[in-house]
């Protein structure tokens, strides 16, 4: 039974609307409880979804593979030649001979299997020739992408001793495609001339790709 104090009108015992727990205008346990239940779901959601949206945002390596890169050619050696990386392609960078360079120079076009410079720094429509292919005043230089044009593989012939084919450039081992010293294909299944990525000399013993 509900007793009363002077002067109030509200059985003790008995919270006055808007001011108990259970009260208009304040949440009650069991609404705390499904507040906090629905934030725990959405942590949980956030959680689950973190390593989707982690796979999908290219890796440090990935954005820093679009730079431009420098390489130090001074070490390399007449004859020789070395491969690097840039965009995650392999490039190859030779030293050429002057029996290198003249054979280059001394081929008919009619003798080429593609007649496009396949130069990115010149229009599509420029001849491949030899002078197309590299930088006037530093034709000891082939900077080439290494890689065939037929299916992908990288071609033999960087290092000192290996097959370079019949035409002294690079011989790919998976299919046959032959290229000459100025990576132009002359024989096999690949269709066009091995691509002259974007580069330019800083000084005569380094190039700035890309």
């Amino acid at each position: 039974m509900a007793t009363y104090t002077t002067g109030s009108t509200t059985p003790q015992g008995s919270a006055a609307p808007g001011h108990g727990a259970e009260g208009e205008g304040h949440p009650s346990r069991r609404d705390f409880l499904q507040i906090m239940a629905g934030s725990w779901a959405l942590v949980g959601l956030g959680a689950a979804m973190w390593p989707m949206l982690a796979q999908m945002r290219p890796d440090s390596s990935t954005i820093a593979a679009g730079l431009p890169i420098e390489v130090d050619i001074g070490p390399i050696k007449e004859g020789q030649a070395i491969t690097t990386l840039w965009r995650g392609k392999s490039i190859f960078i030779r030293h050429r001979t002057k029996e290198e360079i003249e054979t280059a120079r001394s081929v008919a076009m009619a003798d080429l299997r593609d007649l496009k410079a396949q130069n990115t720094a010149l229009p599509d429509s420029a001849e491949a020739t030899d002078e197309n292919r590299v930088k006037a005043g530093k034709e000891q230089w082939l900077v080439l992408v290494g890689i065939c044009t037929h299916l992908g593989c990288i071609p033999a012939g960087q290092a000192m001793g290996e097959n370079r084919g019949e035409y002294g450039g690079w011989a790919c081992p998976c299919h046959g495609s032959l290229y000459d010293t100025s990576g132009r294909v002359r024989k096999g299944p690949a269709p066009r001339n091995l691509e002259v990525p974007p580069y330019a000399f800083v000084s005569d013993t380094k190039i700035k790709i890309g």
